[in-house]
């Protein structure tokens, strides 16, 4: 049995904003279970957060029914039943793809990942919470689930999907001590926009119709990427989430992200 530090899961953690949470978190005073698919990198990531604090790398992968109970039972005999304190589900991820071109194998499977990954893992872990009386569940969405976005639809509908399911999980959880947020990044500067490119090149091909729109907007993109701040802003925001007495409802990070928010808003919808 681990000690009696507030244990936090983190789902994705091998990479990006969940890599970044998980060190930062470990290294404020949670016991951190880091999940992800490649055992490879847990094990880089385990050897890193040594040096900050307590630190226990989980094989998890969130579309595998399997790999989730599994992980809930590792986690059961961790904790002598207690469970965890706070979940964080952060994994996820986004093609940038025209919609009349994503096939529906694409579509599936960032649902899959995003949407019923996500509640296929909260709810192996929120019966413990809701034993004891409190616990926190994180959501990590996006700006991109408040603002829709041209050949991100597919991406910012899984999102905007998440904002939904966690509006009422937050309110269906109170009565039993849990608390419910949703951190919204805008442009972070991890391996998110690159991936994102890299998947849009087979709608580059000399006879798409988007393949100029497509080779556009990864440019845009790129710059972006270049000019946003790195992940920590949003392991912050996490931070706040799970330690706060008054955890708020929303985090939207950074500032400039919100900014940009409210002009698109002030636009006309058409």
């Amino acid at each position: 049995m681990i000690d009696r530090k507030p244990i936090v899961l983190i789902t994705g953690a091998t990479g990006g904003i969940g890599r970044d949470a998980a060190l930062y978190l470990a290294g404020r005073g949670f016991h951190v279970i880091a999940t992800g698919r490649s055992g490879e990198s847990l094990a880089g990531l385990a050897r890193e957060a040594a040096a900050v604090g307590l630190f226990t790398p989980l094989p998890l992968d969130v579309t595998d029914a399997a790999s989730i109970a599994s992980a809930a039972e590792a986690v059961d005999r961790l904790t002598n039943g207690q469970g965890i304190d706070v979940l964080v589900n952060n994994a996820g991820y986004g093609d940038i793809a025209p919609l009349e071109m994503v096939s529906d194998a694409d579509l599936r499977a960032n649902y899959e990942t995003n949407v019923f990954g996500l509640m296929a893992v909260t709810r192996a872990f929120l019966p413990a919470m809701r034993r004891r009386g409190k616990g926190r569940i994180i959501n990590v969405s996006s700006l991109g689930g408040t603002v829709t976005l041209p050949l991100f639809g597919a991406y910012n509908s899984t999102k905007y999907a998440l904002e939904s399911l966690s509006d009422a999980l937050r309110i269906e959880l109170r009565p039993f001590g849990i608390e419910v947020s949703i951190i919204e990044p805008g442009p972070i500067r991890t391996r998110f926009t690159a991936s994102s490119i890299e998947a849009s090149t087979k709608y580059e091909a000399p006879d798409s119709p988007y393949r100029y729109v497509v080779a556009h907007l990864a440019r845009l993109a790129r710059r972006t990427d270049e000019s946003a701040p790195g992940p920590r802003v949003v392991s912050k925001a996490i931070h706040h989430a799970a330690s706060s007495r008054r955890p708020r409802a929303r985090y939207k990070v950074p500032l400039r992200a919100r900014i940009g928010v409210a002009f698109l808003r002030a636009l006309p919808t058409r």
